[in-house]
């Protein structure tokens, strides 16, 4: 009787291991208008923002784990696809690099068993940062061919 009792219990504490609360977690930066038009064309961009947002609705490990490996798939394809006019920059490439780094961090979380709370924390915050790098372009007025003539 009593080691029925044990086994049930350390069933019910890996269930709630397994659980990923995702209350704490930070929300996406908000894109500009401007900047959020020349994404709306861009279809591997949109991909990307339609998995990365599956991750706010994440319950256990399992998800967690399918959802990084659909945002590191759609992040392949976006990193091959043509990047718009004005976002085909090193500045918006070296910020998504980034981002993956710490995607594949959190995947790696996932299969060696550790909390990926601190790895998912740095992800969103590299993903805001990979955001925000299209808004700092599209209200940068200045035009820089002609600071850099002579």
């Amino acid at each position: 009787m009593s080691c029925k009792e044990k086994k049930a219990d350390m069933g019910s504490n890996e269930t709630e291991s397994h659980e990923i609360p995702s209350d704490d977690w930070p929300k996406k930066k908000g894109i500009d208008p401007k900047a959020q038009m020349q994404l709306n064309d861009w279809a591997e961009y949109q991909t990307l923002e339609t998995n990365f947002d599956a991750l706010y609705t994440v319950a256990n490990r399992e998800d967690l784990s399918l959802v990084i490996e659909n945002m590191i798939e759609a992040q392949k394809n976006l990193a091959k696809s043509k990047y718009p006019e004005p976002f085909d920059t090193p500045r918006v490439k070296s910020r998504q690099k980034v981002f993956t780094t710490y995607m594949l961090k959190v995947k790696g979380d996932l299969y060696y068993r550790i909390d990926p709370k601190e790895s998912i924390l740095q992800m969103i915050s590299a993903y805001n940062a990979f955001r925000n790098q299209f808004n700092i372009i599209i209200k940068n007025t200045l035009d820089t061919k002609l600071i850099l003539e002579e």
